[in-house]
Formats: C-alpha cells, sequence, structure tokens
C-alpha cells in the first residue's frame, strides 16, 4: 500500500482600509459588511472584521485552505482584487502570509 502525504497550505490575507466616508460606526459596517458578503460568497474563503473601532478604518483578515500554494495564492491575490475595487474604501496597506 503506498501512502501520500497532503499538505495543508493556509493562507492569511491582512488588509487596512481607510473608509473616507464613513462617519460613524453604522457607516464603517455597512461596507466592511458588504465586502465580507461578497468576499465569502464569491471566493469561498473566511473573513474576519479585525477592528479598530473607529468609523473611517478597518482592518480585514481573508484566509484560505488548499494543498497547492499556488491556489492559495490565486484565490488570495482574487480577494485582493475585489477588495481594491471597492470604491467606498481605500486600500492603505495589505501583506499575505503563506503558513
Amino acid at each position: 500500500m503506498v501512502e501520500t502525504t497532503v499538505r495543508a497550505i493556509v493562507g492569511l490575507l491582512s488588509v487596512d482600509l481607510f473608509i473616507s466616508d464613513a462617519l460613524t460606526l453604522k457607516d464603517r459596517r455597512r461596507v466592511v459588511k458588504s465586502l465580507l458578503d461578497r468576499l465569502a460568497n464569491r471566493h469561498n474563503v473566511a473573513v474576519a472584521d479585525l477592528g479598530p473601532d473607529r468609523a473611517n478604518q478597518a482592518t480585514l483578515a481573508v484566509t484560505t485552505v488548499a494543498n497547492e500554494e499556488s491556489h492559495v495564492h490565486r484565490v488570495l491575490d482574487a480577494a485582493l482584487r475585489l477588495i481594491k475595487s471597492e470604491p467606498r474604501a481605500v486600500c492603505e496597506s495589505s501583506s499575505i502570509e503563506i503558513i
């Protein structure tokens, strides 16, 4: 019997956003919730809003798991493109970590 080892590759995308038109936390939540829903539905990723509790700032975490690093990069790159296409938010910084 031949045993094969399958590796789980975990990718984490962290994104800091500036939401210029958000004057209240409710405005911020509207923009962030829209992004989180679209990311989860279109790219099959896990997403989280990490804060801070300021009306015009947000930090998002996006993660995916696959057995190929190239697939993880493709999914996270597509997620970042979607985030950057959001007209109500400006991507101030982003990073991808492979675990």
